[in-house]
């Protein structure tokens, strides 16, 4: 049976009693009900995992002890850094836990002409707040014992004019460079539109921007389906799929 996983940022000794967090506590007490005894994967995004047995449970805390510490990181040698259009209802929500599955190193929440979500004040902090859970939810699940970081949401004129290494990749299926083009790097910031594209003055910017617009094939995706579609491309040509 598998191990639960769960995520709490602190740092660990080897034999030392931690408590769990009030969140991870209820998950691990009363959703999996894990008696004393259990054995658990801790992490903390230090790329190490920590193995830990519970050594006490009562109806407001979990105590655990360290058992085993061990280096595991799952990283590809290639860093994707998606800046991604902020789209409607659960579509952000299914990009952000599939990347961070694919092996996204970092996502940049994107406003744009034709973003149709308003976000600001305390309903963007929560909704950050809310990604940032979502990406980590998928390390658990996925076996990541990096967690890649939901940076600040800004306007694509920003995140343009902002300065970056590596390449920055944008698919467009009217031109006539192939994905398969690209140079190799050791980093790209992977580009993805909003429901509806980006604007014509939007596209003019990214070129200005010096972004590589490529053809991943001929058929216009779903700005979710182009996301993950590039990722999986990205990993396939450059980096640990495949």
């Amino acid at each position: 049976m598998r191990i639960p996983r769960f995520f709490q940022s602190q740092t660990y000794n080897l034999n030392s009693v931690y408590a769990l967090s009030d969140e991870v506590a209820h998950h691990a007490s009363r959703v999996l009900r894990l008696p004393v005894g259990a054995i658990i994967e801790l992490f903390n995004g230090d790329n190490h995992t920590y193995t830990a047995e519970i050594t006490a449970v009562s109806k407001k805390s979990v105590e655990v002890k360290i058992t085993a510490i061990r280096e595991a990181s799952v990283e590809s040698d290639l860093k994707i850094h998606l800046a991604q259009g902020i789209s409607k209802g659960d579509r952000m929500d299914f990009v952000l836990q599939k990347s961070v599955e694919l092996g996204v190193h970092a996502i940049t929440p994107l406003f744009t002409e034709r973003c149709n979500v308003k976000l600001s004040g305390d309903r963007l902090e929560k909704k950050q707040e809310q990604w940032q859970k979502i990406v980590i939810a998928a390390c658990e699940q996925s076996g990541r014992n990096f967690v890649p970081k939901v940076l600040p949401a800004m306007k694509l004129s920003d995140w343009l004019a902002a300065e970056r290494s590596g390449i920055t990749v944008t698919l467009d299926p009217h031109v006539t460079t192939p994905f398969s083009g690209l140079a190799e790097a050791n980093e790209y910031h992977l580009l993805i539109g909003p429901e509806g594209g980006f604007s014509e003055q939007e596209v003019l910017a990214t070129a200005a921007a010096g972004c590589h617009p490529v053809q991943l094939g001929p058929r216009i995706l779903r700005t979710e389906t182009a996301a993950l579609a590039a990722i999986t491309a990205l990993q396939c040509h450059f980096g640990d799929l495949g």
